[in-house]
């Protein structure tokens, strides 16, 4: 159940009803597991201590009035879920191949857990990452460097799937497409990895690897062109396939947060496009996505690198009126460096400054382990200053409509107790996003709202009693579709 800020409204007669629109803003945190970073705190942990650091991660970002979480679910080619083509992860249970014992599915326990928080889970992807140097074991045999090792490039102390393999490339989506269709995920999101990170020996850079596939798939392209190409057909490709199976399935990435230098002008660094052979500018001026979350890992007043200026430029590039929701280095507070630490100001005022901003509506913070409660002043002056009441996640009307149906409300009294019951008429074959995901509840005080986010699986709402008032006077109800759209609202004057 997801309670929001309760909401004044004057004195209003009983046929005309203005009723409060709930807050809308993504916050959300990602919970990495390449290394351990967030969960499991450490490889090989009993199942019951597992659940319980994940249930504390959630538990803590439900305090926090957050909303979603980015769970990474494949690291390097493995699975911290129970999949059919790749082995589960060490950093889960110490030994990649190694199922849980006894046996659970992290990712299903994960969606259940988060729901019931009234948090969106968003699955987290690696897509051509096949071994991390932080690994302490061998590859399964099941793993893709055992399985098809000729799609394998060793690239410094990494290996990575070439993205230049159709092969490959088809491999990476057919793992997302199967979590999308066999979970109840809200989002499938990937990072800034696709071609990786360039490595240097003596001082010059290294290419990666690819000679050989270039040869048979370049179709006359330089090298350059020819390998954004293969990652904007991936990119493609994935979105086109996750809206066949689930259309309210959001596809989210967070790309480097620098496009090319000079883009805007006074910005210098790092320039993905030349580098990691991603056109995240693309992405978004075709609408290849659904959310976009630029790592903005930089403090507003670094001239060359400025949250704020970056920002605006990715807005101004959002032509698919998709969201724009900028990716926070929230870890900067507790870096062990105190030289390089930052204050939780910097990123108070970056959240503050995200919020005043049109064109944007929420941040991702990197991570949660920076925001857990026995480390993180920063935790709280977020929840006080500017997380202080809890929000929806924006609505996202291209992905589908509402509810067509208004909702049928009857109140009855039971041992002293007022009952909602709700309803939803829907056609025989009625499915996700039509039917309802959630009802929102608001309820009238005098002249004070309250409204509260239920599961639309349930269908007895409770009335409380709230402010020396037994019951209130008026009930509202609408249902949220799995897209965040909002539909038809029922009032019913609740009977003195």
């Amino acid at each position: 159940m997801l309670v929001f800020s309760a909401c004044r409204t004057p004195k209003i007669p009983d046929y005309a009803l203005p009723v409060p629109v709930p807050e809308r803003e993504f916050r959300a945190a990602w919970i990495a597991t390449v290394d351990n970073i967030d969960w499991p705190s450490k490889r090989g942990l009993p199942v019951e201590q597992q659940k319980a650091e994940l249930v504390a991660l959630l538990d803590r970002a439900q305090a926090l009035h957050m909303n979603a979480i980015i769970f990474q679910v494949r690291p390097s080619a493995d699975a911290l879920y129970d999949s059919p083509l790749e082995p589960w992860s060490e950093y889960l249970t110490g030994q990649q191949g190694k199922a849980p014992e006894p046996y659970y599915d992290p990712l299903a326990f994960a969606i259940e857990e988060a729901h019931k928080r009234g948090l969106e889970l968003h699955a987290w992807f690696n897509p051509y990452r096949a071994w991390h140097p932080a690994a302490k074991g061998t590859p399964a045999p099941d793993h893709i460097s055992q399985m098809h090792p000729e799609w394998v490039r060793t690239y410094g102390v990494y290996k990575w799937m070439d993205p230049g393999s159709p092969e490959a490339a088809a491999f990476s989506k057919n793992v997302m497409l199967d979590v999308v269709r066999r979970y109840d995920v809200d989002g499938i999101h990937m990072d800034d990895y696709f071609y990786p990170y360039p490595i240097s020996e003596n001082g010059r850079e290294v290419d990666f690897p690819d000679a050989e596939t270039f040869a048979n798939y370049g179709n006359g392209l330089s090298k350059a062109d020819w390998r954004r190409q293969n990652v904007n057909q991936f990119v493609e490709t994935l979105y086109r396939e996750i809206k066949k199976e689930k259309p309210w399935v959001k596809l989210g990435i967070s790309p480097f947060g620098i496009w090319r230098p000079g883009f805007p002008p006074q910005i210098k660094g790092f320039d993905q496009y030349d580098k990691l052979y991603a056109d995240a500018k693309l992405w978004l001026n075709k609408g290849w996505l659904d959310y976009f979350t630029p790592q903005l890992y930089w403090q507003i007043d670094k001239v060359e690198q400025s949250y704020p200026v970056l920002l605006k430029w990715w807005i101004s590039e959002n032509t698919q009126n998709r969201h724009i929701w900028p990716g926070n280095y929230t870890s900067k507070v507790i870096d062990p460096d105190p030289t390089k630490r930052w204050d939780p100001t910097e990123l108070v005022n970056q959240v503050r400054l995200t919020q005043d901003l049109p064109g944007t509506d929420g941040n991702v913070h990197f991570s949660m382990k920076s925001l857990m409660a026995s480390n993180s002043v920063l935790g709280e002056r977020l929840r006080q200053e500017v997380y202080r009441y809890k929000t929806l996640v924006p609505a996202s009307p291209w992905l589908g409509e509402a509810p067509k149906e208004k909702p049928s409300v009857k109140i009855r009294k039971q041992k002293k107790q007022r009952l909602v019951e709700l309803g939803f008429e829907l056609p025989e074959n009625s499915t996700p996003p039509s039917a309802p995901s959630h009802w929102i509840i608001r309820t009238l005080y005098g002249n004070r709202w309250e409204m509260e986010l239920i599961s639309g699986s349930e269908t007895v709402y409770a009335l409380k009693a709230l402010h020396g008032l037994q019951k209130p006077d008026w009930v509202v109800v609408s249902a949220l579709s799995r897209t965040g759209v909002e539909g038809a609202q029922t009032a019913k004057r609740v009977k003195k």
